[in-house]
């Protein structure tokens, strides 16, 4: 029987990590053996590990130093290939498959668009991530992309487009629609409550959440509305000072991680994602399978491809704080097509991204 690796730092609360959980699951129905390889065994999302999926910690504090665990790993258990997410990842299972010295297959995954990724970023691995792609993503057998976007940037790069591989994250799945009509607990979405606007995503500069909240605040001067931002990350001190400056405390949540945020979605009256840049921004997905009306910025890349130009969700200009306010307060006022909004998420489902997985992984 085929073996499947799966390599991740650790099951921290983003979306890669979810999306690697969903896809072990659909490789377990498959039939494959699946081993979920971690840097360290830790993160919100332990949990959610689904059955049958067997978990390899390699112990180690940070990711350089798991290197030689995982180059042990593939020479004892040799599998049959193995799949990796996020930059910095994807080069340590690039040179310890070449160091190993396996046919183990290696497909690496990119989830964002890297050259806005590393314009924006002050990390020194996330600015050097196009040139390690350069260097290192050569050695891969396959590079997919969750974005046309995403793709045509890695070719750019210099990344040979026979290497690349385009295939939408898996969104969709039967969980989600069962988790969407889970109650909420918080006070601000019980019956005849004032709307609330919805962010969903870490709490860092990619997100752009201060325009955001600054949009929030001109909306409203014009009605009774609240916002409300699941996540945590570094810039929480940041947007909580943000909130006081604007007098707006009384008005913004920052609840933090949220297991299921599906429920919130399914229950605001506007998500909205203010990103600076994205690869395949999924949060935007799931709340289209709510059938909740979205509002996005038109960033590099995946809003425009999800949005079809506008079609499903106003699409604005990134850090455009008026024109982000007035697409929000413009869809407030629209009765939202649940069914269409619905539909088109529904092309992001787990069935789909498995079959095309298997296909490049060459298992099963």
């Amino acid at each position: 029987m085929s073996s499947l690796a799966i390599f991740l730092v650790s099951l921290s609360g983003g979306g890669a990590e979810r999306v690697m959980l969903y896809l072990a699951r659909g490789f377990v129905e498959q039939g494959l053996n699946v081993d979920l390889v971690l840097v360290k065994k830790e993160g919100p999302y332990l949990s959610s590990i689904p059955p049958g999926v067997r978990v390899v910690d390699l112990g180690a504090s940070r990711l350089l130093l798991s290197i030689p665990a995982l180059i042990r790993y593939l020479q004892q258990n040799k599998p049959t290939a193995l799949l990796s997410a996020m930059e910095d990842i994807n080069v340590a299972a690039l040179w310890a498959r070449r160091i190993a010295g396996v046919s183990t297959r290696v497909v690496v995954t990119v989830h964002n668009t890297l050259s806005q990724e590393s314009q924006n970023s002050i990390a020194i691995k996330k600015r050097l991530a196009p040139y390690l792609a350069r260097l290192f993503y050569p050695w891969a057998d396959a590079v997919v992309t969750v974005s046309k976007g995403s793709a045509e940037d890695l070719a750019q790069l210099g990344i040979s487009s026979e290497r690349l591989k385009v295939i939408y994250n898996p969104v969709v799945t039967p969980e989600l629609a069962k988790k969407a009509v889970e109650p909420v607990e918080h006070p601000w979405f019980a019956p005849g409550a004032t709307p609330v606007i919805l962010a969903v995503g870490r709490l860092e500069k990619q997100k752009d959440f201060p325009t955001l909240i600054r949009a929030f605040a001109l909306v409203k001067q014009q009605r009774p509305v609240r916002l409300m931002i699941l996540g945590e990350g570094t810039e929480r001190a940041s947007l909580e000072a943000l909130v006081r400056e604007l007098g707006l405390g009384a008005d913004v949540a920052l609840p933090g991680f949220v297991d299921n945020p599906y429920a919130y979605m399914a229950k605001a009256a506007v998500f909205v994602l203010s990103s600076l840049y994205e690869g395949l921004p999924t949060v935007l997905i799931e709340a289209m399978a709510g059938g909740t009306p979205v509002v996005s910025t038109d960033c590099k890349s995946g809003p425009a491809e999800i949005l079809e130009n506008g079609r499903y969700g106003k699409l604005v200009p990134v850090g455009d704080i008026k024109s982000l306010a007035d697409a929000i307060a413009t869809t407030l006022d629209e009765s939202p097509d649940k069914a269409a909004l619905q539909g088109k998420a529904a092309e992001f489902s787990l069935e789909k991204a498995v079959t095309q997985y298997l296909q490049v992984l060459q298992v099963g």
